[in-house]
């Protein structure tokens, strides 16, 4: 069994076959989704989407590359959000340095706003780096008493380690399925498997079986073979043990006795 740690199933992407889609990556062993937000107007359709579909578990935050979407209240409302829901992280949150025209001050402060309310409500961390480890690794040495996950990694051996003993895992997807994608395979192969949870950020980032498709959750297992295959070992102890990582990251048991609860 896995758990897809990145998906954005609640999309409009996905609005005319949701419940396919599910049942696909069901009939894939892909049987747990966490779902990050992407900006507040989104907040209640993803808590309704991970009410009607089991195995969803949401996450909320304020995406860097939506700057424009967000005001500076969000950060107020987040926290009245947290308390009352009780997600399993806070996120899609971080840094994107790839697009020149997000302010990067702007992010900066919305980022650390963000790691301030997971440090106080005791919950990891979903952050979004890209052209920016560096600088998500120092906000989030800045604010201290963290864990989490980078999702879609695509940083350094040393950035990994780093992150690693700050408390955060390693969110791999479709990218480590490219054969041109040799430093992040190398690293795939290299690092301890406990470092590593698996993510489709469907409907982006599909494998290289699936180019310029729409991504979803029945394609988790090729990234787990392909990970297997680089580290040379079996693909049922990549599912095992990635899961185990998840689950004990966003305590997704004790989630899951919360929503039969409610």
């Amino acid at each position: 069994m896995y758990v897809d740690t990145h998906s954005h199933v609640d999309v409009d992407a996905f609005d005319a076959d949701r419940g396919a889609v599910l049942d696909r990556a069901s009939a894939a062993g892909v049987l747990r989704h966490v779902v990050p937000a992407i900006d507040a107007a989104g907040w209640p359709r993803l808590r309704e989407v991970c009410q009607e579909h089991e195995g969803l578990f949401p996450a909320y935050g304020l995406h860097p590359m939506f700057l424009d979407a967000h005001r500076d209240c969000d950060v107020d409302s987040l926290r009245d959000w947290l308390a009352r829901e009780r997600p399993v992280a806070v996120g899609e949150c971080g840094l994107d340095f790839f697009v020149d025209s997000l302010d990067r001050d702007r992010q900066s402060r919305l980022f650390d706003a963000q790691l301030r309310l997971a440090r106080e409500f005791d919950l990891p961390v979903i952050v979004h780096a890209r052209r920016a480890v560096d600088a998500a690794i120092a906000a989030l040495r800045r604010v201290g008493g963290l864990r989490g996950v980078v999702h879609s990694f695509s940083g350094s051996l040393q950035q990994a380690e780093a992150l690693a003993k700050l408390g955060f895992l390693l969110g791999l997807g479709g990218p480590v399925t490219y054969e041109r994608a040799n430093r992040l395979r190398r690293l795939a192969a290299d690092v301890p498997l406990e470092w590593l949870v698996l993510e489709t950020d469907a409907p982006d980032q599909p494998d290289c079986c699936h180019r310029g498709e729409r991504n979803e959750g029945m394609h988790l297992p090729f990234v787990a073979a392909t990970i297997a295959r680089l580290r040379n070992e079996a693909v049922e102890r990549i599912a095992a043990v990635t899961t185990a990582n998840a689950e004990r990251l966003f305590a997704l048991n004790a989630a899951e006795v919360r929503q039969r609860v409610t």
